[in-house]
């Protein structure tokens, strides 16, 4: 770099995040907002995810402890179908209302009735982990996707800052360096977006795994005991019968 370049160059002004957004062409400009409203989509949903899973494992937690306890499970149902239920309790709920609706009806058949049991928990299963799930592949897709919106607003800001400074015809430090660092801030808002949702992301799918091998782990338990239950009652109707 030529000395007398540098010293004919205004002198430079202190550049700021602020200040290089409002310098930046527009469309860099509107690449830099698309990218921060993802972000903060990003964070609501991670906020509200976490907040999520943690109510669903509590209320597992003491939804198992009522379970195992060794109380009536007709009044714990009663008890549940009563208010909203989450996690397990919904499971138990579910396949309790197709158990008594076997017996609402004195001449009604118990052949079906434990596939049909377990097509109930396994539709729970499913819908209580979409519940889950849902929003979360925003986290995912703007994990994959912002550093490449962020370098799409570099290019196009570093393109601007080339032809400006091909029509002013000064190639110093001073000129050139504002308009590099206003494009590479499209990179850095897209990282800056991308990292935690990618981070979020695997952490909640590792936690929803959980969440689901947990709510399985009970069905196959449950549908066991109903089972079982079952068994006794088709035993004491072949002895009346005989």
């Amino acid at each position: 770099m030529n000395p007398a370049d540098i010293a004919a160059a205004p002198a430079a002004t202190e550049i700021t995040i602020l200040s290089m957004f409002w310098t930046a062409h527009i469309v860099v400009k509107i690449v830099m907002l698309c990218l921060l409203g993802a972000s903060v989509w990003c964070w609501a949903i991670i906020i509200d995810k976490t907040l999520l899973l943690r109510r669903l494992r509590r209320a597992n937690e003491r939804f198992e402890e009522s379970f195992w306890s060794g109380n009536s499970l007709e009044d714990l149902f009663a008890k549940l179908s009563e208010r909203p239920t989450t996690g397990n309790a919904t499971l138990f709920v579910s396949a309790m209302r197709e158990w008594k609706r076997s017996f609402q009806n004195s001449t009604a058949s118990f052949m079906g009735l434990q596939a049909r049991i377990e097509k109930v928990l396994d539709v729970s299963i499913v819908r209580e982990v979409e519940k889950i799930e849902s929003n979360l592949l925003v986290l995912a897709t703007v994990a994959s996707a912002g550093p490449f919106v962020g370098l799409f607003g570099t290019v196009w800001g570093i393109m601007t800052s080339f032809r400006s400074i091909a029509a002013s015809k000064n190639t110093s430090l001073a000129v050139v360096a504002p308009g590099i660092a206003e494009a590479l801030l499209a990179t850095a808002i897209g990282l800056f977006a991308a990292i935690p949702a990618l981070i979020a992301y695997n952490k909640m799918q590792g936690d929803v795994a959980k969440t689901q091998a947990r709510m399985e782990s009970f069905a196959d338990e449950f549908s066991a005991i109903l089972s079982r239950q079952i068994d006794q009652h088709t035993s004491s109707n072949r002895d009346r019968a005989a």
